[in-house]
């Protein structure tokens, strides 16, 4: 693999001067990972006529099983309007499903069908494969920093969120 010197880049006639050397760069390279780590996904959901939203929530469904639509909004900060198109549209594909609440019929908890799953697992294959191999390259503190950073571009606010999210199995904001 090429070295990077990012030291040796930051003369470029683009920096912005509200920006620190380097910083720039790194939101442009944030861009161009973006855009190949969403590069497969994008061309298996085509598959489906499906978009980046529908992604999202079958990701989301599938690391949190019985999640409610209300937390699912939170995660995703879309609009009701637009995850109630995505979710019916996945209904209707056979890929999720819902039910009551337990303890309050008006909540509706998502599952995704095997359908669901075997979709979640073919949309994740390419990214955590991505995620691997740009991880093997690099030291484990690298690793370290690379997963550091992620977490810090995160508002502050929304960090216990995100921990619920990432680093548990189920996600409860106590909204219903």
């Amino acid at each position: 693999m090429t070295d990077v010197n990012f030291a040796d880049q930051i003369s470029s006639p683009t920096l912005r001067e509200d920006c620190q050397p380097g910083l720039f760069e790194a939101a442009e390279l944030l861009f161009f990972a973006y855009r190949d780590f969403i590069s497969d996904p994008d061309e298996i959901l085509a598959e489906f006529d499906f978009g980046r939203a529908h992604h999202r929530v079958i990701h989301f469904i599938s690391r949190n099983p019985g999640i409610r639509v209300a937390d699912l909004l939170d995660i995703l900060r879309i609009t009701k309007q637009s995850l109630g198109r995505v979710l019916k549209q996945l209904i209707k594909s056979g890929f999720v499903f819902q039910k009551e609440g337990p303890k309050d019929r008006r909540q509706r908890l998502l599952y995704l069908t095997d359908e669901g799953e075997a979709l979640a697992a073919r949309l994740a294959a390419p990214q955590c494969a991505r995620i691997e191999k740009a991880l093997s390259e690099i030291s484990p503190e690298g690793r370290s920093a690379f997963l550091e950073v992620l977490y810090r571009l995160i508002n502050t606010k929304d960090r216990d969120m995100v921990n619920r999210t990432v680093f548990r199995q189920s996600v409860t904001t106590g909204k219903g």
